[in-house]
């Protein structure tokens, strides 16, 4: 091998991206409750759509999303011009970095923020940086006080992953007018839907010129193994991210399934509902079992154990009963288990483990 090849610098720091497990060797009774996934999968619509696309392998897709845009700023009351679509959020959040960031440039957020703002800054070849949070909250202060000249890209997911908190609309809109002039505030959303009457920050978005929000069709939507985000942006942001996008970087499989969820209400509302009745009551238990959980605005729940050892044990007896959750000292947080909310029945069977494991701490 000649040593003289190389990557570009900031490559190797990347530690590869480690997805929530989904299998447990030798068992078939296994719940995956580790990415954060809808439960009850995607509706009627999609799947329908999804058999009908088949037909048509053949042919290249349209290149411009031309209808799903149009379909998304419907639905959300955007410009359908000022959107733009990828593979999961995560590619917009890539083309950004791209587009915006790179050697001698800062990428800022949030100490339990999402991995990819970090992954993707080294790979433009910028530098990340790691704000401080308060109580597993992103506290716009230290935002602030991090941002420097060579500040480029803030990232911002609201509610955050993998803690389920959020900060006001208030408090993003003085991190927006707060920020140097070069820099651009990302709203990463894809836990948005699940919070009532909040727009993920399109507002803010129409409002200014510096801040751009990203969306996904992987969460509510129950598309996650398919691949659709989107963002929604300034004009001029968007015609940039546009130049870095690949002319058929969604299939029309993808396309036109997406389609179908985003008007599959009745699914939605059903997912929507389930969710929060469900979340709340793993929250409630697991708090009086003294495993301290702060009230999550996504469709998951951070458990909290006394110390990192404590966790891995809990762990391993859900998943000696066929449960995977996520480990979560990758974020930061070797105490915490994340637990995205399944159906009722998931939901029981980890809170029955859960209780035996703590009783027998006792």
């Amino acid at each position: 091998m000649s040593t003289a090849i190389r990557p570009r610098p900031g490559i190797l720091e990347i530690e590869l991206y480690q997805g929530g497990k989904a299998s447990i060797a030798g068992r078939e009774d296994v719940v995956k409750l580790s990415s954060n996934e809808n439960p009850f999968g995607p509706g009627d619509l999609a799947r329908a759509a999804y058999a009908r696309a088949g037909h048509d392998l053949h042919r290249y897709p349209g290149g411009d999303h031309a209808e799903l845009r149009a379909a998304i700023a419907g639905r959300f009351g955007l410009q359908a011009q000022r959107i733009i679509c990828g593979a999961g959020s995560d590619e917009i959040i890539s083309f950004l970095c791209q587009a915006y960031a790179g050697p001698g440039d800062e990428v800022l957020y949030s100490q339990h923020g999402f991995l990819m703002y970090r992954i993707s800054a080294l790979v433009a070849g910028a530098t990340p940086v790691v704000a401080p949070e308060q109580d597993r909250t992103t506290d716009i202060e230290a935002i602030l006080a991090a941002c420097t000249k060579r500040t480029k890209l803030v990232f911002i997911a609201n509610p955050n992953n993998p803690t389920g908190t959020m900060v006001p609309l208030s408090e993003l809109e003085r991190l927006a007018d707060g920020l140097p002039n070069q820099a651009l505030l990302v709203l990463d959303g894809a836990y948005a839907e699940y919070v009532d009457g909040y727009d993920g920050g399109a507002a803010m978005v129409d409002a200014r010129q510096n801040v751009v929000m990203t969306r996904t069709f992987s969460k509510l939507f129950g598309l996650g193994g398919l691949r659709v985000g989107w963002g929604y942006g300034p004009q001029h942001v968007i015609d940039v991210l546009n130049r870095v996008r690949g002319p058929f970087n969604l299939s029309t499989t993808q396309q036109e399934v997406a389609l179908a969820a985003l008007g599959d209400d009745a699914h939605l509302s059903r997912s929507l509902s389930e969710n929060a009745r469900m979340r709340s009551w793993l929250t409630e238990k697991l708090n009086a079992l003294g495993v301290a959980t702060d009230v999550s605005h996504a469709n998951f729940v951070l458990a909290r154990f006394a110390n990192a050892p404590q966790a891995e044990a809990c762990n391993a007896a859900l998943l000696a009963d066929g449960l995977i959750v996520r480990q979560v000292a990758s974020y930061g947080l070797p105490e915490a288990l994340r637990i995205t909310v399944g159906d009722e029945a998931a939901c029981r069977r980890v809170l029955h483990v859960i209780t035996g494991f703590i009783e027998a701490q006792r």
